[in-house]
């Protein structure tokens, strides 16, 4: 097996561990018992009034005690809804120091940076420049090759495209660690994945990676004649206020306050050693996962969207349906939703890069909504993060 196959079948694999792990920690959270009832209507009188219960404080704070730990440095966590607000943070900002984690501190963001590129998409699809359901290579003719000339701008973001990923230096930890200062272009990803046959026909399957995303950065900037992050920033960070989110570019580094993040290295004796991964280029995942942001920032991110506040209707269902004729599927645009054994429906977006996890997700009534932004250890694991996991549980477990 070629280190190219490797690669791809361990990202792959790795994809569908970490979104079954997702998904069995939601099951578990919810198993309890449906969300909190809303409030009644405010012409009640007062003392008829039901107080919509908020999260449970103390599972919330005791799912995130006792770090920095094995499994993660720190953890920033909001809880919101109908009922009161929850915010609490733990941790270190950095393993040298160890003083107290920074509770507004920026992160990288990783892959809930496709909510933002998919609102944009669907905001210039609002506006009549781009057709969801028009061929990716009618706007690209010169990179989308005639193998893929049948998949639609729609099928991009829901990631039914079958397009493979593209070839990129590295596959264990330490070969990935010497190339992260590279810089790559979206457009040369494009060409490396498109030179290979297709996954499946589009439409047919749905296969989460980033290069559905990555088209897309192209298609913004072609469409709008501005770059990807000019365009994100004017669409979506300047009207909702997110003052703490940008797009780094070639920069490498963390503009700003921030905690650090590290990862877990096997040492030759069969120890581990923590390596801050704090600093690491992100051109390899631009739309797709460059982003860096505040709890605050997505919290606020999520509330406006869900609100129809970014991406107007019809535009909006696009986010909250998923193909109903491809078996398996739970992603949609820019979202992936999470059904529980009792019927609850919750719809949001992890994201992973090294040192950080972090995830937005609420129910579609925004009665309960999570964003955490938690220092793990082996960010891009197979398995989900204990310190992820409880605080999952406590958020939406009554």
């Amino acid at each position: 097996m070629t280190t190219r196959t490797r690669t791809r079948t361990r990202t792959r694999t790795r994809t569908a561990l970490r979104t079954t792990a997702l998904a069995t920690a939601l099951t578990l959270a919810l198993a309890a018992g449906p969300l909190a009832a809303p409030a009644l209507a405010d012409s009640a009188p007062a003392t008829a009034t039901a107080q919509v219960a908020g999260p449970d404080a103390k599972a919330l704070q005791a799912a995130i005690a006792g770090l920095p730990n094995a499994d993660a440095t720190a953890a920033l966590v909001r809880v919101g809804g109908k009922g009161p607000d929850w915010h609490g943070s733990a941790g270190v900002h950095d393993l040298a120091s160890g003083r107290p984690a920074d509770p507004d501190g920026r992160f990288r963001a990783g892959s809930t940076t496709k909510v933002v590129t998919a609102a944009v998409v669907l905001q210039l699809a609002a506006e009549g420049d781009v057709d969801l359901g028009r061929p990716a290579r009618h706007y690209l003719p010169e990179l989308i090759p005639a193998t893929y000339k049948d998949v639609t701008v729609r099928q991009l973001l829901n990631h039914t495209s079958g397009i493979p990923v593209p070839d990129l230096p590295g596959d264990t930890f330490e070969e990935v660690y010497a190339h992260r200062f590279d810089i790559h272009t979206a457009r040369e990803m494009v060409a490396s994945a498109t030179a290979k046959e297709p996954e499946f026909a589009p439409g047919t399957g749905q296969h989460y990676l980033n290069i559905g995303y990555t088209v897309l950065e192209v298609l913004i900037e072609r469409v709008t004649g501005h770059s990807y992050e000019r365009e994100a920033a004017r669409r979506i960070f300047g009207p909702l206020g997110m003052r703490d989110t940008y797009l780094p570019g070639t920069d490498p580094e963390i503009r700003g306050p921030h905690n650090h993040g590290y990862q877990a290295v096997p040492r030759a004796d069969g120890t581990t050693k923590l390596r801050d991964v704090t600093v690491w280029g992100t051109t390899d995942t631009g739309a797709a996962g460059a982003m860096i942001s505040t709890t605050a920032d997505l919290e606020r991110l999520l509330t406006a969207l869900f609100r129809g506040q970014v991406v107007p209707e019809p535009q909006l269902t696009e986010m909250f349906t998923v193909p109903a004729d491809v078996p398996g599927a739970t992603m949609s645009a820019g979202l992936q939703r999470h059904v529980t054994d009792d019927g609850t429906e919750l719809w949001g977006k992890s994201g992973g890069r090294w040192g950080y996890n972090t995830i937005v997700i609420g129910t579609r009534d925004l009665s309960r909504t999570l964003v955490y932004s938690v220092n793990s250890t082996d960010a891009k694991g197979y398995a989900m993060n204990p310190v992820a996991a409880r605080i999952i549980e406590a958020t939406f477990r009554r």
